[in-house]
Order: C-alpha cells, then sequence, then structure tokens
C-alpha cells in the first residue's frame, strides 16, 4: 500500500493499516515530515477535543455526519491513548482543548513518528506523486520523481491548500480529479478578516477577552460566537473571529455585505449597561470622560472610540448629555466594523471544500469512483472550528483509511 502525505492523517493511515499486516510505503514531497503539524496552535499543536462526538459533530462543516464511523472507530480517547502509550504527556485546557504537556508540537510528531516506525512503515521524503496508475478502472499505484511505483491500494492524504510552504499546495486536489473526483469550491478557511477602514490598524494588537462577535450578511444575523479576538494591522484575527471566518468568506464569495460587530459588554443588557454609565456619570462627574472610559474599555481604545463618538476628551463627566450616553452604550454593544476581504491560503489554517463526500464511502473512507483509492483528512470537503477539531478529522479519517484499506491484502505494496 502506498500513502500519500506524511501529515498527520498520512501517518495515521500508515500505523494503522501496518497493524493489519501489510507493507506501507509514505511518499512525502517535503523534505520533512509534518511540516504543517509542526506550526499548528502556534507551535503547540492543538491534538483534539475532549467534546462528545454528538457536540463534536456541530463544529464540522458542511457535513459533520459523515464523520460519524471515522469516529466510532477511533476518537479523541484513542488519539490521546497512543501518544500517551508511546511517551507523549497532555493535558487539558480550557475550551476542551488538549496539548503536549510539553507544548511542543515537535513532540506530537515525534511521538507519531516514533509509532509508525515501531510498525515498520517505510517513510521516503522528497517524493513527490505526480500520478496515480490505473488499470481496468482500478487503482494500480503512482508516478513518484518520474518513477512509477505500483500498490493495490493508495490512501490520499495530501493536505489541503493552507500554509501552502509546508507543502499542502493542492497538488491532491489535481490528483482526485483524474481519478474522476469533482471538487466542491476551495475557499480559505479559518482565516484573518479585512476591515473598512483603519480603525483596526490603531487598534492593532490589542486582544479582546470574552466579548461576543456577531456576522451580519446583508444586514441580517448569520452567526455569533463569544470568546478572544485580537485587532490587526490590516484587521480582525484570534479564535472567535476564526471560527466565524467560514460564514463571511462564503458570504464575501457571493458578493454579499458582510459587517462583524463586537459587543464588550456581552453581560450587560442595555438597561443594565446604561445603569452602569449613569452611575458612573454621577458618581464622579468632575472627572474627564477619557479618565471615566478607563472604567469601561481597555485604555488602547478610549482614542478610537473619542474620535469615533465625536467627543471632546476633556468634557467632564456631569457634562455627557443624555443622548452621548446613548451612543457610548450603542458603539460598546455594536463596536462594528465592515468586512472588505479575507486573508489568502497563506494565512488559513484550513481549506474549506476539496473532495465531496458523496464521492466516498462514509464507512471505508474508499472513492465511490476508483476501487482502491482512499481518502484522509483536509482534501476532503469536511472542516471545523478551532479547537482540536480539524486534527481529530485527519487522526480518525486517516486511521478508518488505513484499517479498511488494509483488510486482507498483506505484502499489496509491489514495488516498481
Amino acid at each position: 500500500m502506498i500513502v500519500v502525505g506524511a501529515g498527520p492523517a498520512g501517518l495515521l493511515a500508515a500505523g494503522s493499516a501496518s497493524e493489519s499486516g501489510g507493507r506501507i510505503l509514505v511518499l512525502e514531497k517535503m523534505r520533512q515530515e509534518g511540516r504543517k503539524l509542526l506550526i499548528t496552535g502556534k507551535g503547540r499543536c492543538n491534538i483534539t477535543n475532549a467534546a462528545e462526538v454528538g457536540e463534536f459533530i456541530t463544529h464540522v462543516h458542511p457535513n459533520g455526519r459523515f464523520l460519524r464511523t471515522a469516529f466510532g472507530h477511533f476518537f479523541s480517547p484513542q488519539i490521546l491513548q497512543l501518544l500517551n502509550d508511546h511517551g507523549l504527556e497532555t493535558t487539558l485546557e480550557r475550551g476542551g482543548r488538549y496539548f503536549p504537556a510539553s507544548n511542543k508540537s515537535q513532540d506530537v510528531l515525534q511521538t507519531l513518528l516514533r509509532w509508525v516506525h515501531e510498525q515498520n512503515v517505510e517513510i521516503k521524503c522528497g517524493q513527490r506523486v505526480e500520478k496515480l496508475l490505473f488499470e481496468d478502472g482500478v487503482i494500480h499505484g503512482v508516478q513518484a520523481n518520474g518513477q512509477e511505483l505500483r500498490a493495490r491500494k493508495v490512501i490520499l492524504a495530501t493536505g489541503g491548500m493552507s500554509y501552502p510552504a509546508t507543502g499542502s499546495n493542492g497538488e491532491g486536489y489535481a490528483l482526485a480529479r483524474s481519478a474522476g473526483h469533482s471538487l466542491t469550491q476551495l475557499r480559505p478557511s479559518l482565516v484573518p478578516l479585512e476591515t473598512v477602514g483603519n480603525v483596526s490598524q490603531k487598534l492593532q494588537g490589542l486582544i479582546l477577552k470574552n466579548v461576543r462577535t456577531t456576522v451580519w450578511v446583508d444586514h441580517k444575523k448569520s452567526g455569533e460566537d463569544f470568546g478572544e479576538m485580537i485587532f490587526t494591522d490590516f484587521g480582525l484575527s484570534g479564535p472567535i473571529i476564526l471560527t466565524l471566518s467560514r460564514r463571511v468568506v462564503e458570504a464575501l464569495h457571493q458578493k454579499c455585505r458582510v459587517e462583524v460587530s463586537i459587543d464588550l459588554k456581552p453581560a450587560l443588557d442595555e438597561q443594565k449597561l446604561d445603569a452602569r454609565l449613569l452611575r458612573d456619570l454621577d458618581e464622579f462627574g468632575k472627572k474627564k470622560i477619557s479618565r471615566l472610559f478607563r472604567n469601561w474599555i481597555p485604555v488602547s481604545m478610549i482614542p478610537v472610540f473619542l474620535d469615533l463618538l465625536g467627543m471632546d476628551p476633556e468634557k467632564e463627566g456631569h457634562q455627557v448629555s443624555s443622548e452621548e450616553r446613548r451612543r457610548i452604550r450603542n458603539l460598546m454593544k455594536d463596536f462594528r466594523f465592515g468586512i472588505k476581504g479575507h486573508r489568502s491560503f497563506k494565512e488559513a489554517i484550513i481549506t474549506a471544500g476539496g473532495v465531496p463526500t458523496t464521492e466516498i464511502f462514509s464507512k471505508t473512507m474508499e472513492s465511490r469512483k476508483v476501487p482502491g483509492l482512499y481518502f484522509a483528512g483536509e482534501i476532503m470537503d469536511v472542516d471545523a472550528d478551532t479547537g482540536g477539531y480539524n486534527l481529530q478529522i485527519a487522526f480518525s479519517t486517516g486511521w478508518l483509511a488505513g484499517k479498511s484499506s488494509s483488510t486482507g491484502i498483506a505484502n499489496s505494496f509491489l514495488g516498481s
């Protein structure tokens, strides 16, 4: 058997296939395995999430139910056990996110490689698969670096198009097309957003925690999330922005008007917030409004807010009118940004789109078009929110593809 790609999906596919008996060859075009895995979670590697299957599936798009069988065979407890059994200690953090205790993604990769090598899997780096080989409509191997390598089963675990410098440059999609597969539209997902104007730039580097962000598409609410975000020199980023970006990118591609609203005080409704503002303005009425704002928002936001409100920073609290108080309240509850675009695949964590799940058997990950061809990971049209969900998809689909493809095919790699 040949596995194309030595990322998390490919490694799990190779390791699980070898446990069933069989000669496994992994071909990786980069000079190092798992290049993308090394940069996940900002180099910490968010391995998986503690959510139960039902909850987990709600974080998967566009059809999480396709993964039920894969999750039934290999899910978060299994990947954690595998890593723990091979010497990696893991730790659970907020949001149900699992990380290596060392906070080093390198340790996750080395543990997976150690497990794969124990299974006598052969990995060859610097091997670019140029085409798939077919005989009578059945997979019969691949051509890599100009050399034909024959195998009865081939697993495509080539990744998507995000972070192309790591090797995920979309070449796997061409291989899938050559096998007769179609592709749903490819779009960057979990990607930072570009905003209209220069307000984000003025707030560059500011991190907001415990805020609620809402996406508006053509003036209709499209989605919302609660948590942490950050302002950048071009717009908005951070966990909740990345999670909502899938909706934004889709709407932008449909030429819709998109806005993002930030609620800085989600724990207070407008009535309670107004009462607090009124209390502070009365109690500290002799203080300048620029000083009073320190009780309400981060210091670095104050000049921006005063400018947007058109208020004199020297005005004293008792001079603030009810209309000005209303505008302050509205801005805190609806700090809104027009969205003009999104960053490219170079900055996207994951790719949305790919080989349609309708063209893949969910119980085996085998192609419905070509017998003997299997898929695993990001190449398929399944992607998820941030929080360890996407890596688990790679692990689970890789494991199932490996197990399914190795059934009764000992010594399936035939060589050149």
